[in-house]
Formats: C-alpha cells, sequence, structure tokens
C-alpha cells in the first residue's frame, strides 16, 4: 500500500551502479561485516520480521477503521487525515535520527527503546477519550518506529553475510511487509466491525512485550560509534512539514486567505529554509545536501513524494468510498482491498528479473503507465456501479503499478553516490516515502472540498472522493514527467560529472 507496502517493499532493482539494495534508509547490501558465530541469526531474523510486521500492520489496520474512528472520537472530515499523518510526519522526520542513535548508542539498547515507546504508544492510542490525545500519541508512536525500523534493518546488514544468505532473508523480509499490509487493512476492518478499532492497537501490547524479551536474551549489543545527532535539522524539518501538512489540510476547512493558513504556511517556509542552512553549516548533517547533486536522485526523490501522495490518498479515500458511498462495513471494506495488495508482492519480487530483461527505466515508465490508468479508472467509481468493475480491476492496475514502481525509484534514489553517503541516499529514499504520505494526502484533502460546499451527506462524499482521485491520477502524471526527465533522459555524463565534483 502507499506507505505501508512502499516502507516493506522488496528493493531488488538493477545493479547497474553498484547501488545497495535499501530499505527505510539503511545499506543492507554493501557494507556488512561478516556475521559473529555465536549468535542465534534464526531468533534474531524473527524478531526483525516480527517488529517490522507489527509495525506495517499498525500503518495498515487503522485505514479500515479509519471511519469508526471519525464517529466515536469526532475528527472533522478533513482532521481526519492527521491519523495518517501525525505516525508519517514524525516517523520520516526522525527516520535518519533513529538510525544514527543505533550506531552512537547501541542497536540492541535502541530495539528495546523503540519497542517501548511504540507498544506504550499503542496502549495510549487504544485508550485515547479524544482526536487530540489520539493524534499526540500517534505522533509518539511514529518516533516508535522512526527508532526501531532501521536499527532493526542494521542488524539484518550485520547478522547475515552479503551473498545468499542476506538476498533470502531480505526476501523473508520484503514478502512480510506485503503479506502484513494486506492482513492489516482484513484483520483492522473485522475488528472495527465486530469488536473496536481500538483491540487494533491492543494487540501490539502483548506482542511488543514479547519483543522486548527476546531482545534482550537473543540479540547482542553492537559496539558504539562516536558521532553526533544533528537534533536542530531533524526538529526543524519535521516541525517543518507538520506546518505545511497543517496548512493544506487548515486550507479545507477555512480557506486559503484565513489567517491561521496563511501563518502556517509562512512557517512552514521559514522553518524549512532555517533545515536547508543549517544543513548546509553542519558538521554531521542529518541529509547531506550533496545528495541532490545528482539529477537522477533528485528526480527520484520527487517522483516519489508524488507517487506515495497518491497512493497513500487511494488507500485513504477508498476507505471512505467503500463505508459511506457504497455502504461497506469495515470487515468487508477490509476485504475488497485484497485485489491492490494481493499482486504487489510479487510483481516486487519479480523486478530483478524483468529489469534484467528489459531494464530499469523502461519498467519503472510501464509502473507510472499502469498507476496512472489504475487511478483514473478509479475516479470514475460511483455508489451505483458494481464493485469488481469499478474498484477491484483499477485496484488490481495499482497494485502491479507498486510492484512494478517503488523498487526501480528506489534504485534510481541511491544510484551513483560514494560509499559514504550510500547510507544517507537510502535514507533520504524513505524521507521522501514518508513525505509524500503525509503532505500528499494534505494536499489532496484540500483539492477534495474545492466546489463542495453545496453538496451533504452521501453525495458530499462521493464529490471529495471523486476530486481527491482525479488530483491523485493528476500527481501520478507530474510523476511520469519527472522520470521521463531526470531518470529515462537521464546522460550518464551528468551522473559523472556529479561522481567528480564529489571526489574533489
Amino acid at each position: 500500500m502507499g506507505s505501508a507496502h512502499g516502507i516493506g517493499e522488496a528493493v531488488f532493482g538493477a545493479r547497474r551502479y553498484a547501488e545497495p539494495d535499501s530499505l527505510l534508509g539503511v545499506n543492507i547490501m554493501n557494507t556488512a561485516a561478516p556475521p559473529a558465530p555465536a549468535v542465534d541469526r534464526t531468533a534474531i531474523l524473527a524478531i526483525i520480521l516480527v517488529s517490522y510486521v507489527m509495525i506495517v500492520l499498525d500503518i495498515s489496520v487503522v485505514l479500515t477503521g479509519l471511519p469508526r474512528i471519525h464517529q466515536d472520537l469526532g475528527f472533522s472530515d478533513s482532521t481526519l487525515a492527521w491519523v495518517q499523518s501525525a505516525y508519517t510526519l514524525t516517523f520520516g522526520g526522525f527516520l535518519l535520527l533513529g538510525a544514527r542513535a543505533g550506531d552512537i548508542l547501541g542497536r540492541r539498547r535502541m530495539v528495546i527503546a523503540g519497542l517501548a515507546v511504540f507498544t506504550v504508544a499503542s496502549l495510549a492510542i487504544g485508550a485515547s477519550p479524544s482526536a487530540g490525545w489520539m493524534l499526540a500519541w500517534r505522533a509518539v508512536q511514529g518516533i516508535g518506529s522512526a527508532i526501531l525500523a532501521p536499527t532493526t534493518l542494521a542488524l539484518l546488514q550485520t547478522t547475515f553475510a552479503e551473498g545468499d544468505e542476506r538476498t533470502k532473508a531480505v526476501s523473508w523480509y520484503s514478502a512480510a511487509a506485503g503479506i502484513s499490509a494486506t492482513v492489516g487493512l482484513v484483520v483492522g476492518g473485522i475488528l472495527a466491525d465486530w469488536v473496536s478499532w481500538r483491540m487494533g492497537f491492543y494487540i501490539n501490547l502483548p506482542v511488543g512485550f514479547g519483543l522486548i524479551v527476546a531482545a534482550r536474551a537473543h540479540i547482542p549489543e553492537t559496539v558504539r560509534r562516536p558521532g553526533r545527532f544533528d537534533l536542530p535539522g531533524a526538529l526543524a524539518s519535521t516541525a517543518g512539514m507538520s506546518a505545511l501538512v497543517y496548512g493544506f489540510i487548515r486550507s479545507a476547512q477555512s480557506g486559503w486567505s484565513n489567517p491561521v493558513t496563511v501563518a502556517t504556511l509562512a512557517a512552514a517556509v521559514l522553518l524549512l529554509a532555517f533545515f536547508i542552512a543549517h544543513e548546509r553549516r553542519a558538521s554531521q548533517p542529518i541529509l547531506p545536501l550533496t545528495l541532490f547533486a545528482s539529477r537522477e536522485r533528485s528526480g527520484a526523490y520527487a517522483a516519489r513524494v508524488l507517487y506515495l501522495g497518491a497512493m497513500v490518498g487511494f488507500f485513504f479515500f477508498t476507505t471512505l468510498h467503500l463505508q459511506e458511498v457504497v455502504g461497506y462495513g469495515p470487515a468487508m471494506a477490509g476485504l475488497a482491498f485484497v485485489p491492490a495488495t494481493i499482486l504487489h508482492v510479487p510483481f516486487a519480487i519479480a523486478v530483478p528479473r524483468l529489469v534484467r530483461r528489459f531494464g530499469r527505466k523502461p519498467l519503472l515508465v510501464v509502473g507510472l503507465l499502469v498507476g496512472i490508468a489504475g487511478m483514473a479508472w478509479l475516479s470514475r467509481a460511483s455508489a451505483d456501479a458494481g464493485y469488481v468493475v469499478s474498484v477491484a480491476l483499477p485496484m488490481l492496475l495499482i497494485g502491479i503499478s507498486q510492484g512494478l514502481t517503488l523498487s526501480p525509484l528506489t534504485s534510481s534514489g541511491v544510484a551513483g553516490v560514494v560509499p559514504e553517503d550510500a547510507g544517507a541516499a537510502s535514507g533520504a529514499v524513505n524521507v521522501a516515502h514518508q513525505l509524500g504520505s503525509s503532505v500528499g494526502l494534505g494536499v489532496l484533502i484540500a483539492v477534495a472540498t474545492i466546489g463542495s460546499s453545496s453538496r451533504a451527506g452521501r453525495d458530499l462524499t462521493a464529490y471529495r472522493v471523486a476530486m481527491a482521485f482525479n488530483a491523485a491520477t493528476i500527481m501520478l502524471v507530474l510523476a511520469l514527467i519527472v522520470v521521463l526527465a531526470t531518470i529515462v533522459l537521464h546522460r550518464k555524463s551528468d551522473e559523472a560529472s556529479a561522481c567528480a565534483a564529489k571526489a574533489a
């Protein structure tokens, strides 16, 4: 799915530039030391997989419960987007900081800390009495994921030797992500329908506690490395992105001329300008700006933001369409998402073979074209149209698009980097992923309200969903244009010049 599937995408793209396979900002292919013989690698892999399943489940399990959360906690139509954005903003904003914390403070310590924060936040979310409390704890939960996810990937890197052994471990990791995203949508709908949406968060308690015990028993502590935390950079980027998302969502409620909207967007610009200026001066920046010297990498980041904005909007608005327009219950809505997720994993796993046969760039273009076709088709869905033709079939196209597109975009996002920047480049890919998930959804929320003031009830929701899907289609078209201009028509001489400049 947009945020869930993309996080666990199978990064098996072309090795044309000898780039690392990367997930969540951690280089997992090229820089590992041989594993220590004394560790129980099976137990460590199990801890990594279950931890990641818990993260992905918590992203997807909330989606099919959104309408019930909307009713129970008194969210408005526009602020409902914050159930996802509060999580993805802190996840993306502190992701690189979390990765560095594992190096500086020790990975076992940070795995346990991430699990503790995530588990406590899950309990608090389930017990939230109001929308404000839920959003605050969703943000805390995102910080827990930002600590846990890159640290577990670093453990995978250092535990499994490069080659077939690590490839198999990464395959398990990617498969677990895709399967758990699908299961999360179904389980979230069933729990919301038959028990309570809160139960989707409570199930993390025994899982999180068991993982903490297992981590203490089986994960050896790693050697600490000297380094600094770029806390001002992390805070400025997270605050700036949050203000930007809030500005878009606020505009949907109060209009673009509203003083709070204008002030928030101005604050976002200032914070992001401060972040860029700070990163230029920082001795150990959280996001080295030299990464953007390459046209291909910059294009990959921009295309990823646009693509993820469209995809997270697809899941968010399709949930509203199925439950509030068509009339499905949460359980049935969760099952209705299966076509969108079931083809993602097999196509992602097939990417290496397809790249060897056709090349990475043609595959990326095809993936985007299939996504555009699926999203445009879905924008024509109505309450009276049949599910199979108007929803299920375009969902199949969107699932294929995700499987074909995300991995090649990741490969372009880390193409041509020097070894010391490999981790930062793969981290930038995933920051772009979370940025697209949050800011993109905020943009779609704002667009969906245009011209809707005269409508009400089911007709209002149907209109907003159609507007959002039209805007998402435009996002995918823009992503294709960016890819064509910066990646497909990219010349080797540009990359060679960038590498020469970096070396100098």
